[in-house]
């Protein structure tokens, strides 16, 4: 199986229509997504939330990371998988260790920032950037790790003339894709473009610094893929906020319960999960 998941996604992105990746917290919301859209992204932000119940200020361990792809790619073994790696969990090394290890494990492609830590979600403001030279040695190392694992470059630089310096450079080395996180105008992708012939990638959240658009006006924009973090993350703590409040209001009645699933469907959704390892 080295290179299928890599070489999968490359061939559908190759057919120029803006492919969005959707972000999962835990293997229930990647099988819930999974049943809408068949790329879904591995967040930082959504995994530090349900696994540790922390930010994404770098407590992840890359171990734990790993574990989480596995699983989710035993229950899913044909969605595309993108994984947000941070760093790459500090020293180039561990970078290409955990590189390798998700390869083998199913990812179709990282995320790879030039964030120092602590870090923070690209959204934020106050985040602190590494040198260039350094993130492009980690970078090189990383894709002369790889085998077909698609690599995604990103910076979260702020201002406009580093980021066109940065994405000149990290774009130099190789990788598959470029990523400025946070970016706050769509036009400045077209400039980019202009100067180096690789696909961009947009992040969508929230509450976060990049305008909110559609599809069709992404692709026009020039983007290839877009990351959406968060969708099922915030999506979960609103209807959770609402069932809990709920119950409080009407003396623990579950039947007053606004949009809560049965039994049976949830059982229906975890069945078909058991049915796709066998």
């Amino acid at each position: 199986m080295d290179g299928y998941y890599g070489n999968r996604l490359r061939d559908e992105l190759a057919k120029g229509e803006t492919i969005p990746f959707i972000g999962v917290y835990d293997v229930f919301s990647a099988t819930v997504a999974g049943r809408y859209f068949n790329a879904l992204f591995i967040s930082g932000f959504g995994f530090a939330a349900s696994h540790y119940g922390l930010p994404d200020i770098g407590f992840i361990a890359w171990s734990d990371l790993v574990a989480f792809v596995q699983r989710v790619r035993t229950v899913l073994p044909q969605h595309h998988l993108l994984v947000d790696i941070d760093d790459g969990y500090c020293d180039p090394e561990v970078a290409c260790h955990v590189v390798s290890l998700l390869e083998k494990a199913g990812a179709s492609g990282v995320v790879l920032e030039d964030q120092k830590r602590p870090r923070k979600c690209g959204h934020f403001d106050g985040k602190q950037i590494m040198e260039s030279d350094e993130y492009v040695a980690k970078l090189k190392q990383v894709l002369a790790t790889r085998r077909s694992l698609y690599v995604v470059a990103r910076s979260d630089a702020s201002d406009p003339e580093d980021i066109v310096r940065r994405i000149t450079a990290y774009a130099d080395a190789g990788p598959d894709a470029l990523l400025v996180d946070g970016l706050r105008d769509l036009g400045m992708i077209a400039e980019l473009k202009s100067r180096v012939q690789k696909p961009f990638v947009l992040s969508q959240i929230a509450g976060g610094k990049s305008p909110m658009t559609g599809l069709r006006q992404m692709n026009e924009a020039g983007v290839t893929l877009v990351i959406y973090s968060t969708p099922c993350l915030f999506a979960a703590q609103g209807a959770m906020e609402s069932a809990m409040a709920s119950l409080c209001e009407n003396d623990g009645n579950l039947g007053t319960v606004p949009g809560v699933v049965r039994l049976q469907e949830c059982n229906a959704v975890l069945q078909a999960n058991l049915a796709r390892r066998e």
